[in-house]
């Protein structure tokens, strides 16, 4: 594991030095100034149960299938199976509590064309100081030298201000606009951002 220093200067984006890894199916860990990122633990049930209840992850990023602590085992379990090499998953958890505060996924990755999704959420109890801005860039960075993908593409709801300050602060660049894209967890319909960041891209 490397460390990243996670107290940039502002306005200066953090630099990442990623380890080598294994097979997608067998990840290592990533490990900054203040976060261990690693495949979930049936262990981190509880609290990813509270944040995948929260009010702003329900309506921004949910997970309807969670509603109790077997769901959210069960979730856990298929974050942590990578073998299918249809995603990687990430816990992040600070490293002096071990307590979950952020996941992040790259999905819909498709080797053909050497491109992938990203997502993320942060737990309401670490939000507002840069969790998801990091836990991004270093997943970014892990999957542009592990995966080999070119591009990244990150989506979210216009409305979510929050995200579109995250992906900016990640590096993704915003490259349109998607109208009625989207029906966020309370049903209403959304015009979706996306942005992009390249492998090429300082």
């Amino acid at each position: 594991m490397e460390e990243l220093d996670s107290a940039a200067p502002p306005g200066q984006k953090q630099a990442i030095d990623v380890p080598p890894f294994g097979e997608l199916s067998d990840p290592s860990e990533l490990m900054t100034g203040r976060l261990l990122l690693r495949r979930p633990l049936e262990d981190d049930a509880v609290d990813a149960l509270t944040m995948l209840q929260d009010p702003d992850v329900v309506r921004w990023n949910p997970a309807p299938a969670v509603i109790d602590a077997e769901t959210a085992r069960a979730w856990c379990v298929r974050g942590a199976d990578w073998s299918d090499g249809t995603h990687a998953t990430w816990h992040a958890v600070d490293r002096p509590s071990h307590r979950l505060v952020a996941n992040c996924s790259i999905f819909a990755i498709d080797r053909e064309h050497a491109t992938a999704k990203i997502g993320y959420r942060v737990a309401p109890w670490q939000r507002r100081c840069g969790i998801g801005t990091e836990v991004v860039m270093i997943v970014t960075r892990w999957a542009f030298a592990e995966l080999g993908l070119a591009r990244l593409q990150l989506e979210h709801a216009a409305a979510n201000v929050g995200s579109c300050r995250v992906a900016s602060n990640a590096g993704f660049v915003l490259e349109g606009i998607l109208r009625s894209a989207s029906r966020d967890g309370l049903g209403m319909r959304h015009d979706d951002h996306v942005h992009g960041r390249l492998a090429t891209d300082p």
